[in-house]
């Protein structure tokens, strides 16, 4: 079976397509694009999922044109897919049944601040890097870094996170509500900005995470947090990969609050000192930070030094310059394409797998092991404090056994990890990817989740073959 046989297009609606395309283009005019290249970068996916344009891309400026664009296409049983930097990873932003793209990158706006409440509200299109910059004379931040600088919406949408999540949670835990459209065009707002309600359903943590597939989310209103007053980092080595694991199973079990703690294993050490020039020693390595107080950072890095030093690590050599803390989680966030340039012309797939921080260990260790057997050139990565790690496989595309070889790897990696009492996704996202996973996680849940998509979206049209099932979702 081919790659284009394992992720099928949907069937599309030609004739209500052609007459949607007719009404943006009327009235949106250059802001609806049918550009053969730009419906190609709008279904563009960082895997090997082959790429599915949509029919149109419209660049919305306001929850009501989002309105008005969705109403249009209900109208006509026309799919509608959000597009925020195209950041994702398992074929979110593909139009599997043709469609409008909505891109939100005109909406990308700072609405509000409120210091006092440590909250901000923001447009669905506004990027990580965009807000801290506007935040920085505030003394306040966002901490949710999932690398990439993808939109905040998008962010929301897949339920991100990333190297601070181990201290500050996820997009989940960040966000106080939201605005959305829904399939029929009505405008909901899920909650207020006060800190907790038990007032209702949950919306917000409903529509987080829902990758389009129940709403398309318009503004975001998110916490803020204080810029710490010391953040102390470094970097660690270790003999083995177990080792690396089990100190930081330690330091999470011994309550060290550690902002990020990062696992490189020596083939990604490799590739982070070619591509970003460091001299690391090329063996298993942590990447830790450390956020508080001059004192309470002190000690938490004695702490972990001691517990390094017990499991054989060691250097623990720390980066006192924020310039070296910076050019040092420069290299990890260029991690990617630091492993690119390891096999040039190679594909790089990503994907995540998140454990019980118990069985963290056990789980890399063997998906080390699976990668050996199959002679697979693929570093591992991981934001390990919450258990969550990722593997990029570095493929040849036209070559067969390559790709077989892959498909046997995913799907260990994914069943060991739900094997394990952990999920097949730690932050990647379902998408297209990682659909037939979706019924070994979940069982009889999965009628549940359809009959809340049917009940939201009874047309189908919200970035229709994604998260469930065709034969469910459809």
């Amino acid at each position: 079976m081919g790659i284009a046989d394992r992720f099928p297009a949907l069937e599309r609606n030609e004739d209500g397509i052609a007459t949607v395309l007719s009404i943006l283009k009327q009235r949106f005019g250059e802001r609806a694009s049918v550009s053969p290249s730009l419906l190609e970068q709008h279904g563009h996916t960082t895997t090997f999922i082959p790429n599915m344009p949509p029919d149109c891309v419209v660049f919305p400026e306001s929850t009501e044109e989002v309105s008005e664009i969705v109403s249009t296409c209900a109208d006509y049983g026309v799919p509608v897919i959000p597009f925020g930097a195209g950041t994702s990873l398992e074929g979110h932003v593909n139009a599997a049944a043709g469609g409008v793209c909505l891109d939100m990158t005109g909406m990308n706006a700072v609405l509000a601040v409120h210091p006092e409440d440590l909250d901000c509200q923001v447009q669905a299109g506004v990027t990580r890097i965009q807000l801290n910059e506007y935040l920085r004379d505030t003394g306040l931040f966002f901490p949710i870094d999932p690398g990439a600088d993808a939109s905040l919406g998008g962010m929301a949408a897949t339920r991100a996170s990333g190297t601070n999540a181990v201290r500050y949670g996820t997009m989940r835990d960040n966000v106080i509500n939201l605005t959305a459209v829904m399939a029929d065009g009505r405008i909901i707002r899920t909650g207020r900005r006060a800190k907790k309600s038990s007032a209702g359903y949950d919306l917000t943590r409903l529509l987080i995470g829902s990758e389009g597939t129940l709403g398309v989310l318009t503004e975001l209103t998110l916490k803020l947090h204080g810029i710490p007053e010391a953040i102390s980092g470094g970097v660690c080595p270790f003999p083995s990969i177990d080792a690396a694991c089990q100190a930081t199973i330690a330091a999470i079990q011994c309550g060290i609050p550690v902002a990020r703690i990062e696992l490189l294993d020596p083939l990604q050490v490799k590739a982070c000192n070619a591509y970003s020039k460091l001299d690391l020693p090329e063996q298993p390595m942590l990447f830790l930070e450390f956020h508080g107080s001059d004192a309470s950072v002190a000690e938490q890095s004695d702490l972990f030094g001691a517990i390094a030093d017990d499991l054989g690590g060691g250097p623990f050599t720390w980066a006192t310059q924020a310039e070296d803390r910076t050019r040092l989680w420069k290299a990890r966030h260029d991690a990617y394409w630091a492993s690119v340039a390891l096999r040039p012309g190679a594909r790089g797939v990503s994907t995540d797998v998140c454990v019980p921080i118990s069985r963290l260990a056990e789980c890399v260790s063997e998906t080390a092991a699976d990668l050996d057997e199959l002679g697979l050139l693929a570093p591992i990565v991981g934001h390990v404090g919450d258990g969550n790690f990722h593997v990029l496989l570095l493929l040849d595309m036209e070559s067969t056994e390559e790709l077989a070889a892959a498909d046997t790897f995913l799907n260990r990696l994914a069943e060991r990890a739900i094997g394990m009492e952990g999920t097949c996704t730690g932050e990647h996202g379902i998408g297209q990817g990682k659909i037939k996973y979706m019924e070994q996680e979940h069982g009889l849940a999965l009628g549940p989740m359809a009959l809340i998509k049917q009940a939201l979206d009874p047309l189908n049209i919200l970035n229709p073959g994604k998260i469930l099932p065709i034969q469910i979702g459809a």
